[in-house]
């Protein structure tokens, strides 16, 4: 099962094994506090698909087109969180966008099914 979470909400020992897909690292958040199990910033979209998108709900559709293409480009890390989802019952895709339903999380989880 693959669930979406802020990184700011509190972690919770039901999240599963949580995974920051953020290229960045979240301001404010220290690495204990967050706790992150991966951080697979490979898998985040690129900085200029980020920066073109700026979490603007008009450009999602476009943006969700154009980070599906990057995702399958991007064969290693694709494949690496697929190993992640068998291996773990529960995965949670964390970002720290402060949109929670325009973000490359609800993408990814999306695009994975």
């Amino acid at each position: 099962m693959v669930f979406v979470k802020r990184i700011y909400d509190s972690a919770k020992d039901t999240d599963g094994f949580r995974v920051l897909v953020d290229r960045i690292w979240p301001r404010g958040i220290s690495k204990q506090k967050a706790r992150v199990d991966l951080w697979l910033r490979d898998i985040a979209p690129t900085d200029a698909l980020r920066k073109r998108f700026a979490h603007d709900p008009a450009k999602w559709s476009e943006f969700r087109h154009r980070y599906f293409a990057e995702l399958r480009a991007n064969k290693e890390a694709t494949a690496e969180l697929h190993q992640l989802l068998k291996k773990n019952r529960r995965v949670t895709l964390l970002f720290s966008a402060r949109d929670v339903q325009h973000n490359q999380a609800i993408a990814l989880k999306a695009f994975l099914r």
